[in-house]
């Protein structure tokens, strides 16, 4: 699990490491859009806890170890002043089996999109925006979430 600010490309992150034993492999990569329910974004500022983020998402990858029948599973998210159409999180799992990899891959981007300590604010022409509930976060979880109280910055 990795929680940085350096960009990553998928390929240089697939490619660092065989599992030989693996007959699936599925990602999910997230990227920054360029359009939320306020504006156009200019950028988005990712915060987070540390120590506390790397913790939570190794228990995630515990979690999906446990509940799944997956090989591996690599978790990276970055933070800091990014751009639109960079990325943000990376979820790989391997299996031996491709049923497993997808769900796998569901559960850990849903989980980790309601429960890791990430803050976002979007940089938009009309000022800062805190996301504070996002559609998207609640459409892969039963309960959604919230994120923390809105707060404009001119």
């Amino acid at each position: 699990m990795r929680v940085q600010s350096e960009p990553f490309t998928l390929g240089e992150v697939l490619g660092a490491g065989s599992r030989p034993q693996a007959g699936a492999m599925v990602t999910f990569l997230g990227t920054v859009r360029d359009v939320s329910e306020h504006a156009d974004i200019l950028a988005l500022e990712i915060e987070h806890y540390p120590g506390m983020t790397e913790r939570e998402l190794e228990r995630l990858a515990q979690q999906a170890e446990q509940r799944f029948p997956i090989l591996d599973v690599l978790i990276i998210h970055r933070f800091g002043r990014l751009s639109p159409e960079e990325p943000i999180v990376l979820v790989a799992v391997w299996s031996a089996h491709r049923a497993a990899a997808f769900d796998a891959c569901r559960y850990l981007i849903d989980v980790l999109k309601s429960s890791a300590p990430f803050w976002k604010k979007e940089i938009t022409p009309t000022g800062a925006h805190w996301v504070t509930d996002c559609p998207g976060c609640r459409a892969g979880t039963q309960t959604g979430h919230v994120h923390p109280d809105v707060l404009e910055e001119p």
